[in-house]
């Protein structure tokens, strides 16, 4: 979901923007004009998320997906040790595709689909390890690192790179303290085809001889992420985005909304008899709510109502089942509120059904 500020702002500029006769997507992507798009847009990133002047802010290809093996790649030989967390699907990805690059070690997890994140004394680090990866936040069962753990993980002073795909921009967290963040764009910063890296200085330079061009991440810091066409209307509605969220009181007050709607919508599942939510309360996500019905032979009808009420795209990811209420930073409390609305009545209607 975008910001209805952004889409009516992207609306208003589609066939003129900023009166030079041309869509942004019509620009060349080395002009001035869309120069000033991509400089504006960096800026007020660094802005809202704070970023340090040692570190680079990359736009690229690929989604999140593509720095799978562009992590590797850019900061291991193959001899080297990695140590990765096994806590879901992204996570698993992750591992399997560097696993062709470099030796990992899972720090925790592993089973399919887990529900919580294990106890820090049974994490097992390698002495050695060249980095420690993570996926802060699993959008399939909404299972989600917290303070915690990651002061543990911070603790074993090694370089900790963090997939934050889905809860980006949703709170504050200090970035110095990361070698690198990296985001797919498709959820809290716009639309997808776009992916974002907040990476320190020091770990750009040391890719692998064979590293592709354009999974080097020195290509993009030496050419402003303009080696090559990037996507660059993506990259426009991004910057939208910051601006959105710099304008309406930043990280810090979008951080008080989430937390607002993901208990409030919480706090129903756990009172009722008709829901339940599966994951350790304590390691629950801001973005991705979970939840099961009382009987799954009611899914499909509860898909039904739910379209024809207007509340869209809430099946659960077919590796979890159940339902999904992603609420990402875009979506309004009043969302939450009119889904807890319809729970309500759905579980009223179908009370003594099974």
């Amino acid at each position: 979901m975008l910001p209805e500020a952004v889409m009516q702002k992207a609306e208003k500029e589609f066939l003129n923007w900023n009166n030079t006769g041309m869509s942004v997507m019509e620009m060349s992507h080395r002009s001035k004009e869309y120069m000033s798009v991509a400089h504006l847009a960096e800026a007020d990133l660094r802005e809202v998320m704070e970023i340090p002047d040692n570190y680079k802010v990359l736009f690229l290809h690929g989604g999140a997906s593509m720095q799978f093996a562009g992590i590797p790649l850019n900061l291991t030989q193959p001899d080297d040790v990695v140590d990765y967390f096994d806590t879901g699907v992204w996570s698993a990805k992750a591992i399997k595709e560097a696993a062709r690059y470099v030796n990992v070690n899972v720090v925790a997890g592993g089973e399919t689909n887990p529900t919580e994140i294990s106890d820090t004394s049974t994490w097992r680090f390698s002495p050695d390890a060249k980095y420690i990866h993570l996926c802060s936040n699993e959008t399939i069962t909404g299972l989600a690192f917290q303070e915690a753990h990651l002061e543990h993980i911070f603790a074993q002073g090694k370089t900790v790179i963090a997939d934050m795909s889905s809860d980006i921009l949703s709170r504050p967290i200090d970035v110095s303290r990361y070698g690198i963040i990296y985001a797919g764009a498709q959820k809290n910063i716009g639309p997808a085809g776009l992916a974002i890296m907040v990476v320190r200085d020091d770990l750009i330079g040391l890719a692998r001889d064979i590293t592709p061009s354009l999974l080097n991440w020195k290509t993009y810091a030496d050419n402003e992420s303009m080696f090559n066409t990037p996507a660059t209307y993506s990259w426009y509605l991004a910057g939208l985005v910051f601006d959105w969220l710099k304008t309406t009181g930043g990280v810090a007050n979008i951080a008080k909304v989430n937390q607002r709607k993901a208990q409030k919508l919480y706090d129903y599942i756990d009172q009722s008899s008709f829901y339940h939510n599966s994951i350790t309360t304590e390691q629950r996500s801001w973005m991705n709510v979970t939840f099961f019905l009382k009987s799954d032979a009611l899914d499909a009808v509860f898909l039904d109502a739910s379209q024809k009420a207007g509340l869209l795209s809430l099946k659960g990811h077919k590796a979890f089942g159940g339902m999904r209420a992603s609420i990402y930073n875009a979506m309004p409390e009043e969302g939450v509120d009119t889904l807890i609305t319809f729970l309500t009545a759905f579980a009223e209607q179908h009370a003594n059904e099974s």
